[in-house]
């Protein structure tokens, strides 16, 4: 294995180590984590909630990458269901608590956000499993 090979390995999986823990420091976003790690206070959980799971979503793509055979191809098809799919299951998770103190327009727009999303999500899924 190439020694470029080998350091583009390490590199993905320190990225996805990374993006795994901010991921689920910002999808636990609470005022206790927020004083624990001394971070700027916000009123709104939502939007940190989200990028958190952005951020999962991109570890599990990059450890996808990390674990693929051969020469590196970017995060691919998986990469986009796993980013795709976190993202809507944790809008979903937002959208059935009733936490969303927002006008009935901004639900419709989430949730038709979030069926998009697990959608296309599920239909890349299967046609990422034909064709690996």
């Amino acid at each position: 294995m190439s020694e470029i090979y080998k350091s583009g390995k390490l590199l993905l999986i320190i990225d996805a180590i990374i993006n795994y823990f901010l991921g689920i420091v910002l999808l636990l976003f609470s005022d206790r984590i927020v004083e624990f790690f001394g971070l700027p206070a916000s009123d709104a959980r939502f939007y940190p909630n989200i990028l958190g799971a952005i951020l999962f979503g991109i570890g599990i793509a990059l450890t996808i990458e990390y674990k693929r055979k051969g020469n590196f191809i970017g995060l691919g098809l998986g990469g986009a269901i796993s980013i795709n799919l976190i993202g809507g299951i944790a809008l979903f998770l937002w959208l059935i608590s009733g936490n969303l103190l927002i006008p009935i327009q901004g639900k419709i727009i989430l949730w038709i956000l979030d069926f998009v999303l697990i959608v296309i999500s599920s239909i890349e899924y299967f046609t990422f499993r034909k064709t690996n």
